[in-house]
This record gives structure tokens, sequence and C-alpha cells, in this order.
């Protein structure tokens, strides 16, 4: 017996060695391969080891956070922890695939819908990713038009804070996006030069008591609440880079206050840009970042996408899944 529990540890750490896509091959031979490869200690290993580089996660494919927190014995025995399906579902190849194997009616309908005009869709951009990089997100999307290209300047909607901007992705696909900021351009460049923190004037702080108990929560101002109620969906520009301090409850309450669901449907796209100034930057996993904010607390689709303001780079793969959703939606 001790033998053959010294064969099963050598075969693991032999099998470590293969990728997941090897591994799921290898199972594919013979009932006896099917039932190796499926070791759940070898797929947490897997799971633990590969997340912090995916650049993308949503609201099907998020991970429960408890994998993290918890030793190995405190949840093999739970049929939760299928490390192995946890680990398909999750990653961005795995998503990809199930994507791209989608029923025929489903590409049929997505061909008819493309021979509908539909009107431009309209997003709200928001977010603390969109003041506090070294490098301009909005910036570089209105002067890259290789990438994005620019069909509409900036108008002012909202008195000092907002602007609206038109886009046309690959060519084929018109959208607007309102861009929120915090404060008005001088009191924020105020604040970057003094390294503070300026005053968010998007919203109001309302207090109410629950049992014996103040609770604090966010609303937003009338002129954004008024943007809100037209949007198709929101964007949110999270600062993703490590060197950096986050208050992510403070985040979450204010996005919850923008999606709050008098404002418009409760089921409107949400695209979290999870974002650095540059490559050279440490950043927070998309997936850490998700679970900081507390994504697995919302009722509406979302997607959070890796991007570097600098390049635009993972900027594409977000608006391609927020317009997708969008057209969805309207259809």
């Amino acid at each position: 017996a001790a033998l053959n529990g010294f064969q099963i540890d050598v075969q693991l750490r032999i099998m470590s060695f293969l990728s997941p896509q090897d591994l799921c091959r290898l199972g594919s031979t013979s009932c006896y391969w099917r039932a190796a490869v499926q070791d759940p200690l070898l797929w947490r290993y897997f799971l633990l080891r590969d997340l912090p580089s995916w650049t993308s996660v949503d609201w099907k494919s998020l991970p429960d956070e408890e994998i993290f927190h918890k030793a190995f014995s405190e949840v093999s025995d739970n049929a939760l922890y299928d490390y192995m399906a946890v680990y398909k579902r999750s990653c961005p190849q795995g998503r990809r695939s199930l994507k791209s194997s989608r029923p025929l009616y489903g590409a049929v309908t997505s061909f008819l819908q493309s021979l509908v005009t539909q009107a431009e869709p309209r997003f709200a951009m928001f977010g603390p990713g969109l003041e506090e990089l070294d490098n301009s997100l909005v910036q570089k999307m209105m002067t890259c038009p290789e990438i994005l290209v620019v069909t509409g300047l900036p108008h002012r909607q909202i008195h000092g804070i907002g602007s609206g901007v038109s886009f046309h992705f690959n060519n084929s696909q018109k959208f607007n996006v309102v861009v929120l900021y915090s404060t008005t351009s001088v009191e924020r460049r105020r604040a970057r030069e003094e390294q503070a923190v300026a005053v968010n004037k998007m919203f109001y702080q309302e207090n109410s008591t629950v049992g014996n108990q103040q609770a604090t929560h966010y609303s937003v101002i009338a002129q954004v609440k008024k943007v809100c109620k037209v949007v198709d969906g929101f964007i949110y520009v999270a600062n993703a880079e490590a060197h950096r301090e986050h208050d992510r409850q403070e985040e979450l309450a204010r996005i919850l206050a923008m999606i709050d669901p008098a404002l418009g449907p409760p089921n409107r796209p949400l695209l979290f840009l999870s974002c650095v100034s540059h490559t050279g930057v440490r950043r927070i996993p998309c997936v850490y970042v998700a679970h900081q904010l507390q994504l697995n607390l919302l009722h509406q689709p979302w997607m959070m996408q890796d991007v570097v303001a600098a390049t635009l780079d993972g900027l594409l793969n977000g608006i391609e899944w927020l317009l997708e959703e969008a057209n969805c939606k309207s259809a």
C-alpha cells in the first residue's frame, strides 16, 4: 500500500508538469487515465498557479473565494469544489471554447440581428481608474484610430464632470460613451499635483438605520441620474495597480448607486476594465480585483478585463463583450 501511495504521488508530480490541455487529452485515451487526471489536488494546484495570469473573468466563471482561503483538506469532500470543472469553466480558453460551441440557432439568431438596424448603444463610463493612472485611458481611446475610431467629437452633457464620445468598433458597430468624472478637470489636476483625493461630486451620502446600526449608502446626483436612466450598460474603470491603496468597499457602494434598479432595467451589462498605466506596473490579478469588489453580489451580467491604458491592450475584448450583451438585451 505504501508503494502504491508512493507511485500515485510520483504520478501526480509527473502530471503536474503537463499543461491542463494536455491532461484533458490524456484523459480521453482510456478509463484509467480519465480517472487519474481528475485528481482534485492536481487541479487545485493548476487553478492556484494559473489564475493570477488570467486576463479576464465574468459573472459565470468567477471561482468561489473560499478556494483561496481554505486548506485542501477542508474543501476536498465538498461537491462544490470540483477543481477540474472550476478550472475549465473559469480559464479564458475554456470560456472561448464554450462560446465557439454555441448551438447553430444561436449563430443564426446573431446573423438575423445583424441585418436589423439598431440604435447606437450608449454606455456610462466611470471609476477611479479614469483619474488615478499616470496614463489617461480616455485620451488614449480618442487618439488611437487603429484601435477605436472616434466618430463624434466630445460634447458636454453634464456641466464640468461629464462628456460624450462616439466610437466605431471593428468597422461595424457604433457606440456612445458618456465619460463621468468625479469632479472638474481643474479640481482633478489640482488633486494630482497635491497628491490628494478630490471630493467625488457624482454621489452624495444617505444614512439610514438598520436595526440598531447606522448604515451609509450612496445616491447619484440628479444629472448623473438622468444619464443612468438612458444608457444601455456601464463601464467601470478600476485601478488595478498593486502599489496604490484601494477602498474597494467604497467603490462597491458607488457602483451599486449607479446600477440601482430604480434607475433603469436591472439586467444591463457591466464591463469592468481592470487598468494599469503601462506594462511595467505590477497589477492585481483581475480575479482578485473581482473578489475585492464583491462582484458575486451583482445580479446582472458582468465581465472584468485586464487593460493597459498606455497601449489599450485588452480593451477591444471588453468592448466586444459589452456590445454583444447590449445587443442581446435590446433584441
